[in-house]
């Protein structure tokens, strides 16, 4: 009986480890390589596949995903003799995991070997400039060549990134003063730029500047020169018309030969004067002489004896003409201009006494009076000579 349960345990445990060696449970996006006697039988697709038990074996489980690995940084050496260092990332996805499992051994280090000298050979035909401002070739290159040598593994490689471009510290430094010299430099032209442009627009308002400045000037002469003609010619109007109403308004009251002589004589004491005249004799037949001056002055200048024409006298202030007196008023008139006329004689007196002995200027042309009227030379009295 003892026996019998061991048996049976025995049966019980084989039937047991053969249903788990014939159950295969498989993940998503993996493939199981299945072998019978060490030679390749079949790929278990995802799900619960069934083995034969102690005949078949998984030997391998493949991700079909997309892979990305990132390989270390890798020295290179470019065509200036400058090694920089490169760090890459790959991106891939394996098609066949039969091909990927028996044609190469490990295609992670496969890849990561092809990479290298890949990089190595893009990156011996460029220098430095370019190696740093060609990623995009780079990459586009390396993608090529490792699609093209992982074809035959079942690997697709998707993508090729190179992460980092690092030349050696000293390049670096170089590399930084060289840029920071380039910065300078257009620093250095932008502001002389600016001065430059600040200088021409400057000058473009100076010159605009002087420009208006010129033709003020210009308009502000021209006004001037504008305002003083027709200053001269509303002053030269004005004296015209004041010579024209002076000259009326002689002739419209009408002078006689008696108003020619008093302004005559009233002239005679400025004869006198003046520092120049150090002598000044008047005749004693100057009373006589003066009774015939205005008919003599008036026949001698051209005077007439009587104003003829139609002549109005001047307009007053308030609108008014002035009008003779040819009344009773002329006799006083008269009268008052002969008092006039002595006043006048005794002041040219009193200066040709003061001024007596002396050289005497030139008298003015006075006609002699006639003999009937000739007086007896007296001597005037010696009076005290004017104040000056």
């Amino acid at each position: 009986m003892t026996a019998f349960l061991i048996v049976l345990a025995l049966v019980a445990l084989v039937v047991i480890v053969t249903l788990v060696k014939s159950v295969r449970v498989v993940q998503q996006q993996t493939v199981g390589i299945v072998e019978r006697f060490g030679k390749f039988k079949t790929g278990l697709q995802p799900g619960l596949n069934l083995l034969t038990p102690f005949v078949d074996k998984v030997r391998y489980t493949i991700d079909m995903r997309e892979q990305v690995v990132a390989f270390p940084p890798q020295g290179v050496i470019t065509e200036d003799n400058l090694m920089v260092s490169i760090d890459s990332v790959i991106y891939f996805q394996v098609n066949d995991p039969v091909r990927a499992t028996y044609e190469i051994s490990n295609y992670i280090q496969a890849i990561e070997q092809l990479t290298m000298t890949t990089l190595r050979n893009i990156i011996g035909g460029m220098d430095l400039e370019q190696t740093l401002t060609s990623r995009e070739e780079i990459n586009e290159k390396l993608r090529y060549v490792l699609d093209e040598a992982t074809g035959k593994w079942g690997i697709r490689v998707n993508r090729v990134e190179l992460r980092s471009i690092d030349p050696p510290p000293s390049i670096q430094d170089s590399m930084e003063k060289q840029m920071r010299a380039d910065r300078d430099k257009r620093a250095a032209i932008l502001t002389a730029e600016g001065m430059r442009q600040s200088a021409v627009l400057s000058a473009e308002g100076q010159k605009q500047s002087a420009i208006l400045t010129a033709e003020g000037d210009k308009q502000s002469r021209i006004l001037r020169a504008q305002a003083e003609r027709e200053a001269r010619i509303l002053k030269a109007q004005g004296e015209a018309q004041a010579i024209t109403t002076v000259f009326n308004a002689i002739h419209a009251g009408k002078p006689d030969q008696g108003l020619l002589a008093y302004q005559y004589l009233q002239m005679l004491p400025s004869i006198a004067q003046g520092d120049a005249n150090k002598l000044w004799i008047v005749p004693s037949e100057i009373g006589d002489a003066l009774k015939g001056l205005g008919s003599a002055v008036g026949q001698v200048a051209g005077i007439t004896q009587k104003a003829e024409g139609d002549w109005h006298a001047p307009e007053l202030a308030n609108g008014e003409v002035a009008e003779l007196d040819t009344g009773a008023a002329a006799p006083a008139a008269v009268a008052e201009a002969d008092n006039a006329v002595r006043e006048a004689i005794a002041a040219a007196e009193s200066a040709a006494v003061s001024t007596r002995g002396q050289s005497a200027p030139t008298m003015p042309a006075v006609p002699p009076p006639s003999p009937s009227q000739q007086p007896p030379a007296t001597e005037p009295p010696a009076q005290e000579p004017p104040q000056r």
